[in-house]
């Protein structure tokens, strides 16, 4: 319940504060930056040294990287249909494929499935959304955020000094090792200041009336999101006939809304900052009910 009260509280601190102007016109990048340069690391750091590799939990991250690749394939296929720009291209492959997987997709499940559902939860998001944001996540901005052609070299570049994916590596180092106890409340400290400067950072941007041009990239994202992503989990679990829990938090997880920290590297970046921002405000909101609908499907 603290989780829903301070999405809708910091969406509504950021949504008048931009109507208001009471924040510096940049105030959205800047708080972009402080977020995906210093407490999206930290958490990286917090979280994945505890990670299990067993291969029984490995199901959920095996779904997620297959719901990833073919929502990432929808939302190529239709931009080319629908003759989308490269800058819009690109924020819907950000916004449009990543999942929400643990803020929202914690209190989600554990309220849908109960506290038992939580590991996968992890798994999830770890290893898959987690793991997708600092590498496929650095690929797409580098790629559509330049305007010139592709080279391997500046990608390679850009993904070695991007600093959640240098915290990820750190963090496969220090697997398994404990930190000290004054570390650890530091990194916590950072981490979670991560949710609530997004969700005010997507307010500050947010439009409740987009331009007609933003319509079709914005029902596209949420289209792929919130419908075509669950589907290829179901489509998945049906297939291999997987009915276990770990399966139907899958399902549940492909379902999220897009990813919030997705939406600020599109913004940082430059990529349709405030239709990224829409889709992400928006699809928190519909995911409400589109996860409400899976859930009545899987029980």
């Amino acid at each position: 319940m603290e989780n829903f009260l301070l999405i809708f509280v910091a969406l509504f601190a950021g949504y008048s504060i931009q109507k208001l102007r009471l924040f510096p016109e940049n105030a959205a990048t800047t708080l972009n930056q402080f977020i995906i340069t210093i407490a999206f690391p930290a958490i990286i750091l917090l979280q994945v040294p505890k990670i299990d590799f067993s291969y029984e939990m490995l199901l959920p991250a095996f779904i997620a990287w297959i719901v990833m690749l073919f929502s990432a394939l929808f939302i190529l296929l239709l931009s080319k249909a629908l003759r989308f720009s490269k800058e819009i291209t690109g924020a819907l492959m950000l916004v449009g494929v990543l999942t929400n997987s643990s803020f929202l997709g914690i209190p989600i499940i554990n309220a849908y499935l109960g506290s038992e559902a939580i590991a996968y939860v992890l798994v999830y998001d770890q290893l898959g959304t987690f793991l997708a944001f600092a590498i496929y996540g650095t690929f797409v901005a580098s790629y559509y955020s330049s305007e010139h052609k592709l080279e391997f070299k500046l990608i390679f570049t850009k993904l070695f000094t991007f600093p959640p994916f240098i915290a990820l590596l750190v963090a496969f180092v220090l697997s398994g090792v404990v930190f000290h106890g004054a570390i650890l409340s530091t990194l916590e400290a950072l981490s979670e200041t991560i949710v609530p400067l997004a969700l005010v950072a997507v307010g500050l941007q947010l439009q409740f009336r987009l331009p007609r041009d933003d319509l079709k990239p914005f029902g596209t994202a949420l289209f792929v999101k919130l419908f075509v992503a669950p589907l290829v989990a179901i489509a998945f679990c049906v297939f291999f006939d997987f009915e276990s829990l770990a399966a139907k938090v899958s399902i549940l997880e492909a379902g999220m809304a897009p990813m919030i920290t997705a939406g600020v590297l599109a913004s940082m970046v430059g990529l349709a900052p405030r239709l990224s921002a829409s889709i992400v405000g928006y699809g928190i909101l519909f995911s409400f009910a589109t996860t409400a609908f899976l859930y009545l499907f899987i029980r």
